[in-house]
Protein backbone atom coordinates (compact mmCIF):
# COMPACT_ATOMS: atom_id res chain seq x y z
CA UNK A 1 0.00 0.00 0.00
CA UNK A 2 2.79 2.40 0.94
CA UNK A 3 4.60 1.72 -2.34
CA UNK A 4 1.40 2.47 -4.23
CA UNK A 5 1.10 5.85 -2.48
CA UNK A 6 4.71 6.70 -3.31
CA UNK A 7 4.20 5.80 -6.96
CA UNK A 8 0.99 7.86 -7.10
CA UNK A 9 2.83 10.83 -5.58
CA UNK A 10 5.61 10.55 -8.13
CA UNK A 11 3.12 10.43 -10.99
CA UNK A 12 1.40 13.56 -9.73
CA UNK A 13 4.71 15.35 -9.23
CA UNK A 14 5.85 14.49 -12.73
CA UNK A 15 2.60 15.85 -14.15
CA UNK A 16 3.28 19.34 -12.75
CA UNK A 17 4.85 21.76 -15.20
CA UNK A 18 8.40 22.45 -14.04
CA UNK A 19 8.22 26.07 -15.19
CA UNK A 20 5.23 26.73 -12.91
CA UNK A 21 6.92 25.26 -9.85
CA UNK A 22 10.12 27.23 -10.47
CA UNK A 23 8.22 30.45 -11.17
CA UNK A 24 6.15 30.05 -8.02
CA UNK A 25 9.27 29.59 -5.92
CA UNK A 26 10.98 32.53 -7.58
CA UNK A 27 7.89 34.75 -7.23
CA UNK A 28 7.52 33.79 -3.57
CA UNK A 29 11.15 34.63 -2.86
CA UNK A 30 10.88 37.97 -4.67
CA UNK A 31 7.66 38.96 -2.90
CA UNK A 32 9.13 37.94 0.46
CA UNK A 33 12.31 39.91 -0.16
CA UNK A 34 10.33 42.96 -1.19
CA UNK A 35 7.66 43.00 1.51
CA UNK A 36 8.67 40.74 4.39
CA UNK A 37 12.44 40.35 4.71
CA UNK A 38 12.90 43.76 6.32
CA UNK A 39 11.37 42.43 9.55
CA UNK A 40 11.83 38.70 8.88
CA UNK A 41 15.40 38.28 7.57
CA UNK A 42 16.14 34.56 7.05
CA UNK A 43 12.83 33.75 8.72
CA UNK A 44 13.67 35.58 11.94
CA UNK A 45 11.89 38.58 13.43
CA UNK A 46 13.72 41.77 14.34
CA UNK A 47 10.70 43.16 16.23
CA UNK A 48 9.59 40.18 18.36
CA UNK A 49 11.95 37.24 18.77
CA UNK A 50 9.24 34.60 19.44
CA UNK A 51 7.31 35.57 16.32
CA UNK A 52 9.77 34.23 13.78
CA UNK A 53 8.89 32.24 10.68
CA UNK A 54 10.89 29.27 11.90
CA UNK A 55 8.96 26.00 12.06
CA UNK A 56 9.08 25.78 15.86
CA UNK A 57 7.60 29.28 16.34
CA UNK A 58 5.01 28.81 13.60
CA UNK A 59 3.88 25.52 15.14
CA UNK A 60 3.60 27.04 18.62
CA UNK A 61 1.10 29.54 17.24
CA UNK A 62 -0.87 26.98 15.23
CA UNK A 63 0.45 28.29 11.91
CA UNK A 64 1.16 24.85 10.56
CA UNK A 65 0.17 25.25 6.93
CA UNK A 66 0.71 27.67 4.03
CA UNK A 67 -2.91 28.89 4.13
CA UNK A 68 -2.57 30.14 7.72
CA UNK A 69 0.64 31.97 6.84
CA UNK A 70 -1.00 33.45 3.73
CA UNK A 71 -3.92 34.75 5.80
CA UNK A 72 -1.53 36.60 8.11
CA UNK A 73 0.45 37.97 5.16
CA UNK A 74 -2.80 39.32 3.75
CA UNK A 75 -4.63 40.48 6.89
CA UNK A 76 -1.86 40.99 9.45
CA UNK A 77 -1.78 39.97 13.10
CA UNK A 78 -0.97 41.86 16.30
CA UNK A 79 1.48 44.67 15.54
CA UNK A 80 2.01 43.46 11.98
CA UNK A 81 -0.12 45.15 9.34
CA UNK A 82 -1.61 43.16 6.51
CA UNK A 83 0.10 43.27 3.13
CA UNK A 84 -2.75 42.05 0.93
CA UNK A 85 -2.86 45.22 -1.16
CA UNK A 86 0.92 45.43 -1.51
CA UNK A 87 1.28 41.75 -2.44
CA UNK A 88 -1.48 41.86 -5.04
CA UNK A 89 -4.47 39.60 -5.47
CA UNK A 90 -3.67 35.96 -4.75
CA UNK A 91 0.01 36.58 -4.04
CA UNK A 92 -0.43 36.13 -0.31
CA UNK A 93 -0.76 32.42 -1.08
CA UNK A 94 2.43 32.47 -3.13
CA UNK A 95 4.22 34.00 -0.14
CA UNK A 96 2.53 31.59 2.28
CA UNK A 97 3.61 28.60 0.20
CA UNK A 98 7.18 29.90 -0.07
CA UNK A 99 7.47 30.70 3.65
CA UNK A 100 6.10 27.27 4.58
CA UNK A 101 8.63 25.59 2.28
CA UNK A 102 11.48 27.61 3.80
CA UNK A 103 10.31 26.76 7.32
CA UNK A 104 10.23 23.06 6.39
CA UNK A 105 13.83 23.41 5.16
CA UNK A 106 15.00 25.32 8.25
CA UNK A 107 15.44 28.47 6.11
CA UNK A 108 18.48 26.97 4.39
CA UNK A 109 18.39 28.51 0.93
CA UNK A 110 20.53 27.36 -1.87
Amino acid sequence: MRALLIVAGLIIALALPVESVGALSSDGAQLFDLHCAGCHPNGGNIIRRGRSLKLKDLSKRGLDNPEAIAAIAKEGIGQMSGYGDALGEGNEQVVGDWVWLQAQNAWIQG
